[in-house]
């Protein structure tokens, strides 16, 4: 599905370079000592990147995706000393956008039912009909779609995580998250198709 819907899963970056490592340790020795203009810097270099993927989740409440934000630099700022500098900071700090969004939408997830459990090729979207829509009415459609599927699909699709690794941060079970994936490719399908006639 990453090459039918092709929206970067990067954290980008913004218009200003990260710092290097050495640069980052410096920052993130300061933030942890509290000084307010390292937690601004820090704050300015990475919230609009995690601030991007928190609107993929939820596109048209811009308020709980400020509050949100807010949630997840709060987490940051007090776990930052938990950083072990293996792997990249970026990543680290989108693990932690998405469990903070997911923890959020998790309250609204229905207990499980039993789904069929379909295989994944059941729904296909046609990569050259979702290259000619901008990225924002791609971000509206997904937005459409019900709130698990949706957070189904973004975990899959943009965090690349497992159907095990869905199922345990959702509380639900790999058939549900196979079955919301594939509904959700399901109704993508039918909004790209009826927007390309």
């Amino acid at each position: 599905m990453s090459d039918i819907i092709n929206i970067s899963s990067q954290f980008s970056h913004t218009e200003r370079s990260l710092p290097v490592q050495s640069e980052l340790s410096i920052l993130i020795r300061d933030c942890i000592a509290e000084s307010h203009s390292a937690q601004k810097k820090l704050y300015d270099l990475y919230a609009p990147a995690a601030y991007g993927v928190i609107r993929r989740y939820m596109y048209n409440n811009e308020q709980l995706a400020q509050e949100i934000l807010n949630d997840c630099f709060y987490k940051i700022f007090t776990k930052l000393d938990q950083y072990s500098f293996q792997g990249a900071f970026e990543g680290w700090i989108r693990r932690i956008v998405v469990n903070t969004v997911t923890d959020h939408l998790r309250k609204n997830i229905k207990p499980d039912q039993n789904y069929k459990d379909i295989q994944p090729e059941d729904a296909f979207i046609n990569s050259d009909a979702v290259e000619t829509i901008s990225h924002k009415e791609l971000l509206k459609i997904i937005d459409s779609i019900p709130e698990t599927h949706r957070l189904v699909f973004n975990l899959f699709v943009f965090e690349n995580y497992s159907h095990k690794e869905i199922a345990n941060l959702l509380k639900i079970n790999e058939s549900n998250s196979r079955w919301h994936l594939n509904d959700a490719r399901k109704r993508l399908r039918e909004k790209i198709n009826s927007i390309m006639k």
